[in-house]
């Protein structure tokens, strides 16, 4: 797999960004929408990464719908795993009006230190200048990026769960979201930022597949994360979704672990204040499948102790940290091209570490999702009313009764 880890400390990148602007003093800004970055890869893992592997002279529109609102907006690209620079010749952030069309006069182009042309070196992020445009709780953007050299398509988000188009040439003033290609991964745009009411925060899920929406309604919006984010639309809290599909706790997978990017998806972004921790079930399940065939299952203790990592990481950042136990997985994925995700002996480290969770007190709360979507005539199975179809992903039912279940008063 092409090398996870960044070039430069990301971590402070954003940080370092935001600090070299001008600052108001009445400015507050809040990250309000997130996609994880991941590299690309080859034929070492059995999913393809259902893009191209580069575009040249094409613009691609993307749609992203933001939790919390604010007075003016940022955009952030990520060339995370570029090998060169990223060249974008032109860039424009706009509401959506119904499913597909910009909503007249909110197109506003992007500028980054004042140019509209951007190059991002190799490894780099670049955060646009702030525009003056009011975007109220759950507003849908469009974010146009005019691509105008031969560019590798390297860091990506590969289940966007929500169509991005292609099109030739330069289209960023395009009026309608279509395109002669079209993908569902998140291309180089990593974060919007809002400028936010005063005592405005953060909450981050940071989980796998499950939270990144795999078994949801494609451009539907309904990860439990969105449930959530339309629970909090009264109150100041931005929801932001880092699931990466594949992630793992420990290990590098279809991206970097969660102790490699625990700061740059959690620490450093701005107005952070809760983590929920929502990871493992592929550690304990990619050993020995299609995934890992040859590896073996971790111990108990070694995921213990990364758990403990990352809770000791979030309270020295005055950051609250909820964990979630491990949804039922028995017979996740038959049926497909990814054998032996499920065994016995998985199981059992399954329902150990969720005994862990739930009684070492070591979270500052918990969410019991394995009591909820578990099925009471067969508790190592998913409840058919939560289940998509493959055993392991909810399904639209069941991220809504996940992100019902959960005590608001908890997440603060």
């Amino acid at each position: 797999m092409t090398a996870l880890r960044s070039r430069i400390p990301l971590s402070l990148a954003l940080t370092a960004l935001l600090a070299a602007s001008p600052v108001m003093a009445t400015e507050n800004w809040v990250t309000t929408w997130m996609a994880s970055p991941q590299p690309t890869w080859g034929n070492e893992l059995p999913l393809p990464t259902r893009i191209p592997q580069a575009l040249a002279d094409s613009t691609i529109h993307q749609t992203v719908r933001i939790s919390s609102g604010g007075s003016r907006i940022r955009v952030v690209v990520s060339n995370e795993y570029g090998r060169q620079p990223l060249v974008i010749g032109a860039a424009r952030v706009a509401l959506i009006e119904g499913t597909d069309h910009i909503r007249a006069g909110s197109g506003h182009s992007l500028t980054f230190s004042d140019q509209e042309q951007v190059s991002v070196a190799a490894g780099e992020t670049r955060i646009s200048d702030p525009i003056d445009l009011a975007v109220p709780a759950l507003s849908e953007l469009a974010i146009s990026l005019y691509l105008p050299q031969h560019t590798p398509l390297t860091t990506f988000h590969w289940d966007g769960k929500q169509t991005a188009f292609i099109t030739p040439g330069k289209q960023v003033n395009a009026q309608r979201l279509e395109g002669r290609e079209q993908v569902e991964a998140r291309l180089f745009l990593s974060d919007i930022l809002v400028d936010a009411p005063p005592d405005t925060h953060a909450l981050v899920v940071l989980g796998d597949s499950i939270t990144d929406g795999n078994g949801s309604t494609l451009d539907s919006n309904r990860r439990w994360t969105d449930f959530l984010a339309q629970r909090l639309i009264t109150q100041k809290l931005a929801i932001l979704n880092a699931g990466i599909s594949g992630a793992r706790l420990l290990e590098d997978g279809m991206g970097v672990s969660a102790l490699a990017r625990f700061e740059r998806d959690v620490l450093v972004k701005p107005g952070v204040k809760t983590v929920v921790l929502m990871l493992g079930i592929n550690d304990i399940s990619w050993p020995g499948s299609s995934f890992e065939p040859d590896r073996l299952v971790p111990p108990k203790e070694k995921l213990i102790a990364g758990y403990r990592q990352l809770i000791d990481q979030a309270h020295r950042n005055n950051i609250r940290i909820i964990g979630t136990t491990l949804m039922p997985v028995e017979g996740a994925l038959d049926g497909t091209i990814v054998k032996n995700y499920h065994s016995p002996e998985k199981e059992q480290l399954r329902q150990a570490i969720n005994h862990w969770i739930r009684t070492s007190h070591a979270f500052d709360a918990v969410i019991d999702f394995d009591l909820l979507t578990r099925d009471p005539e067969h508790p190592t199975r998913l409840l058919p009313l939560i289940d998509s179809g493959d055993h392991l992903h909810p399904g639209d039912v069941g991220n809504k009764a996940m992100a019902e279940s959960a005590d608001l008063k908890m997440l603060f």
